[in-house]
């Protein structure tokens, strides 16, 4: 479509027809909603050419490795179903590494998601993928992330999860080497282990450019890696495991969220010590344990260099061979940034970008990294640091509507209980032909994210613009406990999550409708993972919201923090509610399956049957105590579908629901959608 829109949209546009809101019509349904969903990730350079995943919501939800090609052209490298994916800590991780052959062809290895094996491939020759690593009956089997191919070694260093029992905490992790010629394939013992088990969490190593270490990040049960890691160092042995393993920087109230090496060898890692994660710069002693010439790199700035590490592998900065560094920083909204060492300069790149994602590979000077803004979604860009100039080279924005029917989003900071700070994204209605009735205040839905340690960034986002451009308005709010605001904003969550999380939910609902924002009667709330508890607990605590829609979300602490969870999250509430075994009644009085009686508002609950992380059973259980007390609500669960939608028609038919869900509250007249039936 042309971006000034079709001559109709025009005439509507110059008409500006009165229409209440909620009932305008918008060219942006579930479909093209659903087609934009999900964004590229896991770039990577391999010899001259850049490569990254991406997502198909259209075939079954998979994920496609994409070459970019020295002469520009962007092709996908796999057909379906091959769908490139890990599943170590279920969040997953880097599934991918690739290396240019002596021949300058190249060679990568991914892991399939089917199976979780470990697969090479050379594209330009006519073989198959052939597999590396075996199957296994035990558990979930081996699962890998995060690999470096290390063709003068003939092998790829990478993070091995291995299931040793049938539950889902019956698990190892440690670094591997598994060999390139496949002899691993059929033979568990011909993968080397080069670490221990003796921390329950690891990221993958990075080599010293001597080739004498390895550094990576390790971790344990209760912490999570936002809580407090530690830097491990390794000397790297001829055909052994890494000889005098030892920590050096780090701890228990110390996140460090990446490690990487300088060109000089000089240890660089983000660390949260001063109350941000910040770049830092060290030096080991020789042959000590100990860091010497620990200096932070950019200090005082009152940002982020860092973030929650949710999947392994992820990249917030990357060195240059000229000793320059690129780094993703900022607080609320990120840039790219190329910074000097040296001299503390720090230089964005510049252009429309408010949010570049936590993965950045580098060629030469040239940087890359996905980014999205506003008006835009996530792109693949490079940013060229000797001329300052940034230009997209892969998957690149296109409009599918007049722009017009975008959201003009606005940062907020509102006031919470004790005066606290709560920022927000407020994302009011907007159509470019049609306004509503003069005194008519819109309704609004309230979006929590997941995590809790998330973040909403600001960015496009076409399932926002879906209810905006209908005459719904969305604030997305990053309560206290979100990343992005320093370790004390995000500390607020700690024993407080059900508490601090849905009183600043209502905050900002309730600041709206105060300043004529928003319909006080109109309201929703609405969030998926921990955002669906959030939601969940909102509808049993407050008053605030007239429906919910609740996704895959927890809604038993009890079960939840016993065996209906995966191994990386079990003892997460340890944190964000208290330990079980001190604060039992607590893990009673704020789940949501316990307070049923108090909902009295039309409620959606939407699920995937195949989710290990919010398993569908505590729905079921949720449902069953919602039973016969006349409460207005519906159930869609979908096959095939883990923690997190990925396939089209899973979102074409959750995004109808819940629009049907709210023009039935508050009495919005649409036929555009189907009826979605509620059950009392």
């Amino acid at each position: 479509m042309d971006r000034v829109g079709s001559a109709r949209e025009r005439t509507e546009r110059d008409a500006a027809r009165v229409e209440p809101y909620g009932s305008w019509p918008s060219p942006v349904d579930a479909a093209l909603a659903a087609s934009r969903d999900g964004r590229p990730e896991y770039v990577g350079v391999v010899g001259d050419e850049v490569w990254w995943t991406e997502p198909r919501p259209a075939e079954a939800g998979r994920r496609a490795l994409v070459r970019r090609r020295a002469d520009g052209r962007a092709e996908p490298v796999l057909p379906a179903p091959w769908n490139v994916r890990s599943r170590v800590v279920e969040y997953g991780g880097t599934p991918w590494a690739g290396a240019a052959r002596a021949d300058g062809g190249p060679l990568v290895v991914f892991v399939h998601f089917p199976d979780q094996r470990l697969y090479a491939y050379e594209p330009d020759g006519a073989a198959e993928p052939r597999p590396l690593t075996p199957v296994s009956a035990t558990g979930g089997g081996l699962r890998w992330a995060d690999p470096r191919v290390l063709l003068d070694r003939g092998e790829l260093w990478c993070v091995l999860e291995e299931f040793t029992g049938e539950g889902p905490t019956d698990v190892r992790r440690v670094i591997a080497a598994v060999p390139l010629d496949g002899s691993a394939a059929e033979d568990r013992t011909a993968v080397r282990e080069l670490s221990d088990d003796s921390h329950r969490f690891v990221t993958g190593p990075r080599l010293s450019p001597d080739g004498r270490h390895a550094a990576w990040l390790a971790w344990d049960h209760p912490r999570m890696p936002w809580d407090g890691t530690e830097v491990m160092l390794g000397e790297v042995a001829g055909s052994g495991p890494f000889r005098r393993v030892r920590p050096v920087a780090g701890g228990i109230e110390e996140s460090v969220a990446q490690v990487d090496w300088a060109p000089d060898g000089a240890l660089l890692f983000v660390s949260d010590s001063g109350g941000w994660w910040e770049l830092h710069r060290a030096r080991t002693a020789d042959g000590g344990p100990d860091l010497v010439e620990r200096t932070v790199l950019c200090p005082g700035r009152g940002e982020e260099f860092g973030g929650p590490l949710w999947k392994i592998g992820l990249q917030w900065f990357q060195p240059l061979a000229d000793g320059l560094v690129a780094v993703v920083h900022g607080s609320g909204t990120t840039a790219l940034g190329v910074l000097d060492p040296a001299t503390g300069d720090l230089v964005d790149a510049a252009g429309p970008w408010t949010e570049w994602a936590p993965t950045l590979a580098v060629r030469g000077e040239r940087v890359i990294g996905v980014a999205a803004g506003p008006h835009s979604g996530y792109e693949v860009v490079e940013l060229d640091t000797g001329s300052g100039h940034a230009r997209v080279i892969g998957a690149a924005h296109h409009d599918a509507v007049d722009p017009a029917y975008y959201p003009e989003p606005a940062l907020r900071t509102f006031t919470g209980p004790g005066g606290r700070e709560i920022h927000a994204q407020i994302y009011p209605p907007r159509h470019p032909g049609r306004t509503a009735p003069e005194g008519e205040r819109p309704p609004y839905v309230v979006w929590a994210h997941g995590g809790p340690t998330g973040h909403a960034p600001l960015v496009l986002d076409l399932e926002i613009a879906y209810f905006t451009s209908r005459g719904i308005g969305v604030a997305e709010v990053n309560y206290g406990g979100s990343a992005g605001y320093g370790r004390e904003y995000r500390n607020r969550l700690r024993g407080q999550w059900g508490v601090v999380d849905v009183e600043d939910c209502a905050a900002v609902a309730g600041a709206l409708a105060a300043e004529g924002t928003a319909d006080p009667a109109r309201l929703a709330v609405r969030g998926g993972s921990a955002g669906g508890w959030t939601a969940a607990a909102s509808l049993t605590a407050t008053d605030v919201y007239a429906c919910g829609t609740i996704i895959y979300p927890i809604l038993d602490l009890l079960g939840w923090a016993t065996d209906e969870t995966h191994d990386f999250e079990s003892q997460y509430l340890e944190s964000l509610v208290g330990p079980l075994a001190e604060v039992p009644e607590r893990y009673h009085e704020r789940s949501p399956l316990h307070h049923v009686d108090r909902i009295t508002t039309p409620f959606l609950l939407l699920q995937g049957l195949d989710d290990v992380i919010c398993p569908p059973a505590q729905c079921e259980r949720f449902l069953g105590a919602v039973a016969g007390r006349g409460i207005p609500h519906a159930y869609h669960a979908f096959e095939g579908e883990g923690h997190g939608f990925r396939r089209a028609d899973t979102m074409v038919r959750a995004l109808e629901a819940e629009l049907s869900l709210y023009a039935q509250t508050f009495g919005i007249d649409r036929d555009d959608v189907p009826r979605l039936e509620l059950k009392r």
